[in-house]
This record gives structure tokens, sequence and C-alpha cells, in this order.
């Protein structure tokens, strides 16, 4: 309930652009929710038509497929998308893994790759985590081997999006196990190399609609062009400059959710009736959605300033990390408020506001756990 209030980066082109978005959404990806969440992935149609329409890559310059657009109309991919509740899309995992590319790759990983990406024929994947190691980035044990002629990979990763259809993953690994930080490189493998293996999609709280999965490396033999950048050694220091931006996504994502939650709850308020009259007419109703109206639209503006520093330039690993871990706690806050004024209703998973309920509480973990992210902020005090 929202709608009246236009964000300051905003401008006609970009709200011309996010009727293009957002009528893409309703029409591909809202539709199409419970399909997804019962088969637990979406389908690679959808991710053509987004290519066709320039959404997967808008940012990156044309030469390389992008739609040369700014980070403003990124910013409207995730705030629409995020608007009808989508999860099991994951556009923003190509989005990263195309700007891995774009900022660190060499010339012939850009032209390599990149066009496919934009189009949608290339799904991506990004492998950090590991079984048992989380959030320690630092602590994977994933090898990737130096050989005659590239590098062999050994090692299990989890918790991956996109898992089931990616065509190609960036795996982290490192090429010095003598080293922490230092000993960590990415590498681009292409998914139908020897030796890569996926396992089973997981079964999760929310978030059905993902693919999110295993994958296993057993002797995976990569050429040595695959390094992304072409340098070993160089893995931290890429992701420490691209995780800001993946925390952004997810903050900017939470407070399109809360948006959303106010509104089907607003209306469900007006049409819901108890003791002969619409439950809007408590005195009870009224308070709690006049604080999620409150807490909506201090996250709005909250976002809001995070797209703007992204526009200008100037987002940095603080601004983000706080903006993730305060938006997201914030998700789960509303949320919880609009369940209890559903009542039993709220409980149904038929109703969007269980299923939002449920797919939230992930958004406190990847990304870098909220904890981490506190961690993050308290280092720059």
């Amino acid at each position: 309930m929202l709608d009246n209030i236009k964000s300051p980066w905003m401008d006609e082109d970009l709200e011309a652009f996010a009727d293009t978005v957002r009528r893409f959404a309703l029409e591909y990806v809202e539709p199409n929710d419970l399909k997804w969440r019962e088969q637990h992935h979406c389908g690679r149609e959808v991710w053509h038509k987004a290519g066709e329409l320039g959404l997967i890559l808008p940012d990156v310059p044309e030469e390389y497929g992008g739609s040369g657009g700014s980070a403003a109309h990124a910013a409207v991919v995730i705030r629409e998308l995020s608007a009808v509740g989508n999860t099991g899309f994951g556009v923003g995992i190509s989005h990263i893994v195309g700007h891995y590319l774009l900022n660190y790759g060499t010339e012939a990983q850009k032209q390599r790759w990149l066009p496919g990406i934009a189009s949608g024929e290339i799904i991506t994947s990004i492998a950090m985590t590991e079984p048992g190691t989380g959030s320690d980035l630092q602590g994977v044990r994933t090898r990737a081997d130096k050989t005659g002629e590239g590098y062999v990979i050994n090692g299990a990763k989890t918790f991956i999006t996109n898992g089931q259809l990616s065509d190609m993953v960036l795996v982290v690994a490192k090429t010095d196990t003598t080293q922490a930080a230092k000993g960590i490189s990415l590498l681009i493998v292409d998914t139908k190399a020897k030796g890569f293996r996926r396992g089973k999609v997981l079964d999760k709280l929310g978030v059905e609609g993902g693919d999110t999965s295993e994958m296993f490396f057993d002797d995976c033999a990569v050429p040595a062009d695959c390094l992304l950048g072409g340098k070993e050694g160089q893995g931290f220091f890429q992701l420490v400059g691209q995780l800001p931006y993946e925390r952004a996504q997810i903050a900017i994502a939470a407070a399109a959710m809360m948006e959303r939650a106010l509104a089907l709850t607003i209306d469900y308020c007006k049409d819901r009736r108890a003791f002969g009259k619409p439950i809007m007419e408590f005195q009870n109703t009224r308070f709690v959605l006049a604080d999620v109206k409150a807490t909506t639209l201090a996250s709005r503006t909250f976002a809001d300033h995070i797209v703007q520093q992204w526009i200008d330039g100037k987002l940095d690993a603080t601004l983000a990390s706080m903006g993730k871990f305060w938006l997201t706690e914030r998700q789960g806050e509303v949320m919880d408020k609009c369940l209890q004024l559903f009542g039993g209703y709220g409980y149904m998973k038929e109703y969007p506001i269980a299923r939002m309920y449920a797919d939230a509480r992930v958004q406190r973990i990847y990304g870098g756990t909220n904890e981490i992210q506190r961690e993050l902020v308290g280092r720059s005090l």
C-alpha cells in the first residue's frame, strides 16, 4: 500500500521499464508459483522470456549481450519480481555471476559466457557453501589442483541455487591449500564437464520453487582458462568485492516483500468478517497494520538509500550488511504480524501470506548470516 510513494531514484525511463518487468512478473512468475513449488524448479521458458525482455543482465553493456542500463534497472527487476512473491525464478544468481564475469573475467571469458547468460540460454549457479563451513569462506575444503592442461576440482557444495538447471557454475575452491584467503580462486565450470555431478534437490522450509541442490566435483577436469580473471589467489578479493551487491539484492527484495504482505493483509482485513463486521473495524487490527505500514515505509526508505548508493557507485560493504540484516529482520516481523491477522487461514499454504512467512526465514541466513553481517558492521565502528 505504498503505491502512491515514488522512490526518488525512479524516473520516466525506469517507470516504463518497471511496467515491463511488472507485466512479465504477473504473466510468467506469479501464476506459476504453486506449480514451481510442487516441482521444485521453474522452467527454462521463463528464463528465455526474461532474456528476450532484457531482464537478466539489465545493467551489463550491450557489447556483452546486456541491456546497457544502470544499477537502477537491476534494482527495478529485483523489486518488481519480489513484489509478486518470486522465489522460484533464480534470476538474481545469474545477475550476480554475470557481474563476477564483467568485473573480473578476462575478455575471452566475458565473450564466452555473458551473452548466453543475458539471453537466458545459460543458467548459472555460484557454489560457495560447503557442508560444515557455512559463512566461513576462508575455510572451504574444495580443491582445484593444477595439472598440465588446467585444474582438477574435488569437493562438495551445498545450498546451491539453480542447482538442477544451471549450465555453468562459479566454484569457490582452494588453489593453494597452504594459504587461507590468499589460496582461494574462482573457477568457471561448465556443468557438462566430466566429474561434475548434481546431488538431490534439498527439501526446504520455504522457497520450495527454487532448485536448491547439492553439487559434487569428483576429479572434475577444467581447462586453465576457466580460472576467473586468469590469476590464482584472487578469489577472496573477488568475493569481497561482489558480496555487497548480493546483500543489497536481498535487502531490496525484503522491502518489496513487506509491501506485498501489507497490501494482501489490508485487502483481507477489509473483506474478512468476524462478529458481524469486517475485522478492519477492530481497533487492534488497525493498530497492528499501522505499525506494519510504518515499518514498511521505513524499510522502503532504507532500501531506496541502498539503491541510490548503488547507482552512484558508493555502495560499500558496511551499508549492504546493515541493509541485509536490518531489512530481513523487519521482513520476518512484518510477515508474522500479517499472518496473525489472517487467523487460521494464514497457516494454510494456499494463502500467499503463509508461503511468504516461510520464505522470509531464509533471508536472515543466506548471503551471509545476519550474525556475520553484524560482525562486519561492528568492525567498521
